[in-house]
């Protein structure tokens, strides 16, 4: 299963996310809205590994974390096979910062994606996994909004595939 580290977000843009699931669920979709455990939170991956070795696990616990504002942008979709709906989150410094620090602690860890290397990482909230193709443009058109809207990074947490269950590593100071 996967291990995770995860950045998660102020009240509002969870809010925001969470209501954006429901309207894809409203909408025939289907969303994250279905999922009704209370680990399922609107969050941005950073870092993931088949296993995180205890002595990671105890660097990443010592992280020096404070909160920071990012932008979440427009919709992206991921594959092609089974369609994956995203928001994209804006690049900035400070995102970009705390993504290699956390990505370079977890680097030696089994099971880490290409895909989630710094220069290769694509920040994003997920809205929908498995979209069926024909309704993409329906889904799309649920969730589409015409400006970006902001947030804040408020703490980090670990996600434990295996056990299905979150902690934080760090919350803001």
């Amino acid at each position: 299963m996967v291990q995770s580290v995860e950045l998660l977000l102020d009240d509002a843009a969870d809010t925001e996310i969470r209501r954006q699931w429901q309207l894809l669920a409203d909408a025939g979709i289907p969303s994250l809205a279905a999922t009704t455990a209370d680990t399922a939170v609107p969050h941005i991956t950073v870092a993931v590994a088949r296993q995180i070795w205890p002595r990671i696990e105890r660097v990443l616990e010592q992280q020096s974390f404070q909160p920071f504002p990012v932008r979440l942008g427009g919709l992206l979709v991921f594959g092609a096979r089974h369609p994956i709906l995203v928001r994209a989150v804006v690049a900035s410094e400070q995102l970009l910062a705390i993504q290699r620090r956390i990505f370079t602690t977890m680097a030696q860890c089994p099971g880490v994606p290409a895909n989630l290397r710094p220069d290769e990482w694509t920040p994003h909230i997920t809205l929908a996994r498995r979209v069926p193709n024909q309704q993409l443009g329906e889904a799309v058109h649920a969730v589409a909004r015409d400006r970006d809207f902001r947030a804040t990074v408020v703490g980090i947490r670990r996600w434990d595939g295996d056990q299905r269950r979150a902690w934080p590593v760090a919350r803001g100071r």
